[in-house]
């Protein structure tokens, strides 16, 4: 329901190759790392956003959304779904294209005002996991 896979195939291949990591670090043992690093393998430019701003995966990091001084495609949200409707909001302001939640994240009403605002979207799927099978 959250993520139909025409919906899915046009965030991966027609939205844009910019992607806003939103939880990204240099912490190994997050999903959030390896999750990046297919995106990377597979064209995609990663830019992590986290409180810290580390450099991950080669991209210099931002502390939030609004601090990245370039457009960016998608926004990939690996924070809870409590925190995860606020960083879709900011997707929505920061003119982003879609808004992707990962496994286990879904905020419905989120997910009503990015749709409603023109933005594609998709819930508890992974990009990791849909990419490859394109």
């Amino acid at each position: 329901m959250y993520g139909d896979q025409e919906t899915i195939r046009r965030i991966l291949t027609e939205l844009g190759d910019t992607w806003a990591v939103v939880g990204l670090s240099n912490n190994e043992d997050r999903a959030a790392y390896g999750v990046a690093r297919v995106l990377q393998r597979y064209g995609k430019r990663v830019v992590p956003v986290h409180p810290k701003a580390e450099t991950v995966h080669g991209e210099p990091g931002y502390a939030s959304l609004e601090a990245i001084p370039f457009e960016v495609d998608v926004v990939d949200v690996f924070v809870n779904s409590a925190l995860a409707g606020a960083v879709a909001d900011e997707a929505v302001a920061a003119g982003a294209r879609a808004v992707w939640f990962q496994l286990n994240v879904v905020d419905e009403a989120a997910y009503a005002r990015t749709r409603g605002a023109g933005l594609e979207m998709v819930m508890d799927r992974c990009p990791a996991i849909e990419i490859p099978a394109l």
